[in-house]
């Protein structure tokens, strides 16, 4: 491959610029370029570094990682120049006139990944830790670095490959003599399998805020309280205010902190039976917004009495109870009560929203903490999810192939599950089907 070069360090005025080079020329392009005779792998050398007219450029420190030790997986220099766009710029164009190639995006990862040093998983973790600004997707992502996902995908993957190399001796070697508890001992690791796949996809769907930031509606008829909600937890009046029902028209989303966690929050428009058509499709939307959320406030006025607007917005809240987490919130708690709460879930929060909002965000936070902290696999990507997901629908599928003795539909499934979950990390090979099958059967043929 090309010898390659880049910026490592973002744009911008620093005290240090980073500069890497990788490929089978990069030691002799750096002692050329610093004028060394020589550099100790692992060992930090203070060099000036030279254009092409023998003019310094700068006093930088050098680093060389010699292949296969480095990131690359490839001899791999790095330039520790002063800070700033101009100094790093002139050591590159150096290092191009020296027949090194400018890398494209993501190159350095994606000749990591060819070379072995890391998996997909571990590629995906490390894009999605550069533009991630939430602490808790940080913490699962570095988890990932470190092999959380990749030992998780290797489980899953060695038992179904062992089941594929106990089915498919059955199906090649009937003759030979094989244990016959063998289909039992099949089926309980198929649903302890299953059980594992669903628990992780359903958890990593829960979780997926965590990532991208928890979406959480703010909902209620007209005139409840949900803009001033906003304007308070934003400390700015970000939505206007007006006693007229039907103010809001449109969804408002923000970002906030919430504890540690990054959420967006959106204001809706007040959901009731609507004639205007704006005000239709602002209900229209508040309702996507539901259905887009993680978690939802549901607000009711504490000083009026329940009507039909409220008893409409109850029942459309409990189509998604089961899956979504629902605050029941009472606003206007300085006013004297008339709305019945025993209408809404227990440990409902009475609050002003233009007074103190701290026990909503106590609640918030809590709720967010015990997402953060579920103790299972954490899956990143849309696309690590369709694979666990379509792993535990073959699992699923291969249950009744196997129990109405099609052995090779089954061994079908269990194949598709594979491929499936080895997507996650790297490509199946078809030899470790017969590694099992050779190293667990003495067949002697």
């Amino acid at each position: 491959m090309d010898t390659i070069a880049a910026i490592a360090t973002s744009s911008g005025i620093g005290s240090i610029a980073i500069v890497r080079v990788s490929g089978a020329d990069a030691l002799s392009v750096a002692l050329r370029l610093s004028r060394q005779t020589t550099l100790i792998p692992r060992h930090a050398t203070l060099s000036f570094l030279y254009d092409s007219t023998c003019a310094p450029i700068d006093q930088a420190i050098v680093l060389y990682f010699k292949a296969p030790h480095s990131f690359t997986g490839e001899d791999v220099v790095e330039f520790q120049c002063h800070g700033g766009s101009i100094v790093a710029s002139m050591v590159l164009d150096a290092l191009l006139g020296l027949g090194v190639r400018l890398a494209q995006p993501g190159e350095f990862s994606k000749r990591a990944f060819l070379n072995g040093r890391i998996d997909l998983s571990e590629a995906e973790a490390i894009a999605a830790l550069i533009e991630t600004r939430s602490a808790d997707a940080a913490k699962i992502l570095t988890r990932q670095l470190k092999g959380e996902l990749k030992g998780f995908v290797e489980h899953v993957r060695d038992q179904l490959v062992e089941m594929l190399a106990f089915i498919e001796v059955n199906i090649d070697y009937a003759e030979e003599d094989l244990p016959l508890d063998m289909m039992q001992k099949i089926r309980l690791r198929l649903d302890a399998l299953s059980e594992e796949l669903l628990r992780t996809y359903e958890s990593s769907e829960r979780r997926k805020g965590l990532m991208s930031g928890f979406k959480i509606a703010i909902v209620g008829k007209p005139n409840v309280g949900k803009s001033s909600l906003l304007n308070a937890l934003l400390s700015y009046d970000r939505a206007i205010i007006s006693d007229i029902a039907g103010t809001t028209r449109d969804t408002i989303e923000e970002e906030l902190r919430v504890g540690s966690h990054l959420v967006r929050i959106v204001d809706t428009a007040g959901i009731r039976q609507a004639h205007d058509t704006i005000e239709q499709i602002g209900i229209e939307r508040s309702i996507a917004a539901i259905e887009e959320s993680e978690i939802v406030i549901a607000m009711f006025d504490n000083s009026r009495t329940c009507d039909s607007e409220d008893l409409h917005m109850l029942t459309l809240l409990q189509t998604y109870e089961a899956t979504k987490s629902v605050i029941y919130v009472l606003n206007k708690s300085d006013l004297p009560t008339l709305f019945d709460r025993a209408l809404l879930q227990e440990g409902c929060l009475m609050l002003s929203a233009h007074r103190d909002t701290d026990l909503l965000i106590q609640s918030l936070q809590s709720l967010l903490d015990r997402c953060a902290h579920e103790d299972s696999i954490m899956l990143t990507s849309s696309r690590q999810v369709e694979a666990v997901k379509t792993a535990y629908k073959e699992v699923v599928a291969s249950f009744d192939r196997l129990k109405e003795g099609q052995l090779e539909l089954f061994a079908f499934h269990i194949n598709t599950a594979v491929e499936a979950i080895s997507s996650i990390t790297s490509a199946f090979e078809r030899d470790e089907i017969l590694d099992k099958m050779f190293s667990r059967f003495c067949l002697g043929k």
